[in-house]
């Protein structure tokens, strides 16, 4: 049992070597210009060794969206665990805060993220990143639909909206402030959140 759980702490460490070498390798150099050689050797692996986790750089960079995506989300449910919000709508939007402020005070992980990001990588690595990294991301959003008091025509479409457009409204005003410093665009996107959830609430049906 000792001996299986080593090889796995094994595994897992040279697999975070590779992401972490190729994170920090994408974000200086972009994915183009960095082979699998370059991502393995500064990993301090065989270049054999990186084909036992992923079949090609465009299949790590994937794993790696996820997971970092998956990250700022977990970081941002954490802090909404700590508060008295209610309900659903004032859940979303406080992730949305919480989760700008993140990529405000890491530009270089908001760049990687808006640039590479999809919705299809999204949803494909996710069930991926929750086996292989205990990160439960799936069933914290499923959680909080089952008990919202609220009921969406579509949830899944409505996430997909959302998750749009934190990514691609926060991108300039981040950066570049414009066409406002993100501060003073939050209202505009939070309220624009509001109104993509209103839109797809279910009104009960008297009895």
């Amino acid at each position: 049992m000792k001996s299986n759980g080593k090889a796995a702490a094994n595994k897992k460490q040279k697999k975070d070597a590779l992401l972490n070498t190729a994170f920090d390798l994408f974000t200086r150099q972009g994915i183009h210009n960095t082979t699998i050689s370059n991502i393995a050797e500064k990993a301090g692996v065989a270049k054999g060794t990186f084909y036992l986790y992923f079949k090609d750089k465009y299949d790590l960079r994937n794993r790696l969206i996820a997971r970092k995506a998956s990250q700022v989300f977990l970081v941002a449910d954490r802090a909404l665990q700590e508060t008295d919000l209610q309900t659903l709508e004032d859940k979303i939007v406080f992730l949305a805060d919480h989760i700008i402020n993140q990529f405000s005070r890491d530009p270089v992980l908001l760049r990687f993220i808006s640039k590479n990001l999809s919705w299809g990588i999204f949803k494909s690595q996710l069930m991926i990143v929750g086996e292989e990294d205990d990160v439960s991301l799936p069933s914290i959003i499923d959680e909080a639909f089952r008990t919202s008091k609220v009921r969406y025509k579509n949830p899944e479409v409505m996430i997909f909206m959302i998750i749009e457009l934190l990514s691609s409204c926060s991108y300039s005003p981040i950066l570049y402030q414009d066409p406002l410093p993100i501060e003073a665009l939050k209202p505009y996107l939070f309220e624009s959140i509001r109104s993509i959830m209103r839109q797809q609430e279910i009104t009960p049906t008297a009895e």
